[in-house]
């Protein structure tokens, strides 16, 4: 186990490094997303991703690119044409925000997905983590990325037995280990190593201080807001007294949903009548 402040020396990296990639030389995943390097693409990737299996997301990655190859299609994109290919992954907002953000890349940008991770922020929907990820997997670069299966992977080889490690002790080591000559394909290494780990031996990110168990889907607010776009889609307009007889969830619950979708601009209400935002 190593501490906060412990430096690797290059006997240390040299072999990690060299044990991850050998690793995913014989055991690497291969995605679509993994053979292209065209940063429209990988942004769609990133954002179908986010909190979503990869078993999930490769049908709807493959069907939304055919549909929407480009970020200038995508701009002219209806919000309905869009969610209707979203249907099943579920977190609708992400598929509002890459409408937007493709606009405004058009707009601000000339149609070029910016490099720096500091723009990428800026757009709709880019937290820190994505615009990393952008960066690395679009462009190459080797900023630091934390997700699950790289915790995991730091857990296991730095920090076994320690509880409550913070993501500011991964940092260093992080930075330490990237392999610079190719930061995209050690995150992918790492990110299948730290994926196997899971699957094998346990989930080592219940050693984090920021792990917290995700909700049931069932009876959630999540798979009502799922069930409230899916009656949109299909009937295009409906009414509040429609949708409670249709989902027949607690009113109240389901009036703040909409109000908060509403907010959202995934929703509008005129009235009684609620519809997808156009």
């Amino acid at each position: 186990m190593v501490t906060q402040t412990k430096r690797l020396n290059y006997q240390e990296i040299h072999q990690f490094q060299c044990f991850i990639l050998g690793y995913f030389k014989i055991y690497g995943r291969m995605f679509p997303w993994r053979e292209t390097v065209d940063p429209y693409s990988i942004l769609v990737s990133e954002l179908m991703l986010q909190q979503t299996q990869t078993f999930r997301v490769v049908p709807k990655y493959i069907a939304f690119l055919k549909q929407f190859p480009s970020l200038e299609k995508l701009a002219q994109a209806s919000l309905s044409e869009v969610l209707n290919l979203w249907q099943g992954l579920g977190y609708n907002r992400r598929a509002l925000y890459l409408i937007k953000l493709s606009q405004e890349v058009i707009q601000n940008y000339n149609g070029v997905l910016p490099k720096s991770v500091k723009a990428l922020e800026k757009l709709p929907g880019i937290g820190p983590y994505t615009a990393a990820a952008v960066a690395a997997f679009a462009f190459n670069q080797p900023e630091i990325l934390i997700e699950t299966n790289i915790r995991t992977v730091f857990f296991y080889h730095f920090f076994s037995g320690k509880e409550k490690v913070n993501d500011m002790s991964l940092q260093p080591l992080i930075k330490q280990t990237l392999y610079m000559e190719n930061p995209r394909i050690w995150y992918w290494a790492l990110m299948d190593y730290g994926a196997m780990l899971k699957r094998e031996i346990g989930n080592f990110n219940l050693q984090s201080k920021h792990y917290s168990k995700q909700s049931s889907f069932e009876g959630s607010n999540r798979q009502i807001r799922g069930q409230i776009i899916k009656n949109l889609l299909t009937k295009k307009i409906v009414s509040k007294n429609q949708l409670v007889k249709i989902i027949d969830r607690d009113k109240k619950t389901l009036m703040q949903l909409i109000q908060q979708m509403e907010k959202e601009e995934l929703i509008h209400i005129n009235g009684d009548k609620i519809g997808l935002k156009n």
